[in-house]
């Protein structure tokens, strides 16, 4: 993995129509997120180290700062915990920034939603997650938006392809999902994506799917057959 900045103003808000709750934020100003986001230890892998930064270049030094990956060809894992919430009724948004300012060509910028069972210090690539959410880039043939659900214990990937930017610049990267089983991603504030859940995850089994056992009839025709169609 190459290193980005992922300048997280991630947001896990559950909003009314008029005024938000904000369940989660942060915005990486200062040093502080030290002493509450957790570092995974998982054996055997090589995990590389967060740093605090504004990057290479920035519109203001202070308030654009986010924590860097510092090293390359590392895995990069680190959660913070925060109170249960339920969006029952109500519309789910997660947000957060991210900035490849080497120009990445291979590597995700992704973050993900556990639940409350997750054990922070060996979180890894195999951990169970509710949501995971953002860009991927690997070489020319993968430059796409993960929108993953967890839904009875699989992982669905959305069967729609969103094309996710490939610059070094910031963006922000939206997911709202709406208490109608729609949903919406925007990147930079411009949708990209709509649609129904149903439709666009396979959540549920087909309506109708083959039957292993069904075989021709021993005097089954196929001319006759491919005649008459």
């Amino acid at each position: 993995m190459e290193r980005y900045i992922l300048s997280l103003s991630i947001i896990y808000a559950v909003l009314n129509i008029a005024v938000g709750t904000v369940y989660f934020e942060e915005n990486f100003l200062d040093d502080s997120w030290k002493n509450s986001w957790i570092s995974s230890k998982h054996p055997g892998k090589e995990f590389g180290k967060f740093i605090l930064s504004s990057g290479k270049f920035y519109n203001d030094q202070n308030s654009d700062k986010g924590i860097q990956t510092s090293q390359d060809a590392k895995f990069y894992a680190v959660s913070k915990k925060f109170p249960p919430f339920s969006n029952e009724d109500k519309p789910l948004v997660v947000q957060f920034s991210v900035k490849h300012e080497q120009n990445i060509d291979c590597g995700g910028g992704y973050i993900k939603l556990f639940d409350c069972s997750l054990e922070q210090t060996d979180m890894h690539g195999e951990s169970p997650y509710e949501i995971m959410f953002g860009p991927d880039i690997c070489g020319p043939g993968t430059k796409k938006v993960h929108v993953i659900f967890s839904y009875k214990g699989k992982n669905h990937l959305i069967n729609k392809e969103i094309r996710c930017k490939d610059d070094v610049f910031t963006h922000f990267y939206t997911l709202i999902v709406k208490p109608d089983n729609t949903y919406e991603v925007l990147i930079d504030s411009e949708s990209v994506q709509t649609g129904n859940l149903e439709d666009d995850w396979d959540f549920l089994p087909p309506k109708k799917i083959k039957d292993p056992s069904a075989k021709k009839p021993e005097d089954w025709d196929d001319k006759v057959c491919t005649q008459y169609w």
